[in-house]
């Protein structure tokens, strides 16, 4: 069973790190498209909305990437987590690495719950960091600018 958890854990690592790659490299081209565009509309205060978009695409990368662990749990777990509710709940829990554990796994599969947090944090860092470049580039450099 602990070659199961760690072939699924790992499966399920590198695909959110691909979603999260496709997805942070699709909000930066839109963040590049849509520059010029908000500069017109909103003038002096253009940073603000792109600053609002990266966190909602982030954040919602982050949710998406929940939801694929949450089914997954669902799945394998449905005398534990028997709702999607539940297992969105937990999943949510372990994503975070809040973990408060009013719901827990059954010993065959709770090792996975602990890859999902590692996936959290790693992919929370890498978030951090996206936003940290992003607010850099509206302040320092043109690559994400006002005109065209």
């Amino acid at each position: 069973m602990l070659m199961t958890q760690l072939l699924i854990g790992c499966l399920m690592i590198g695909l959110t790190v691909i979603i999260h790659a496709i997805a942070l490299d699709r909000l930066v081209f839109l963040l590049e498209k849509t520059g010029p565009k908000t500069f017109r509309i909103f003038k002096q205060s253009w940073k603000p909305p792109l600053m609002v978009i990266t966190v909602l695409g982030v954040f919602l990368t982050h949710v998406f990437q929940i939801w694929l662990w949450a089914i997954l749990f669902y799945y394998l777990e449905p005398e534990i987590l028997p709702d999607l509710e539940s297992a969105l709940y937990f999943s949510t829990s372990s994503f975070t690495t809040v973990g408060f554990g009013d719901v827990y796994l059954d010993e065959k599969w709770r090792l996975l719950s602990s890859f999902e947090a590692a996936n959290g944090f790693i992919l929370f860092g890498w978030s951090t960091a996206f936003i940290f470049e992003i607010i850099s580039k509206l302040y320092k450099d043109d690559r994400i600018k006002k005109t065209e």
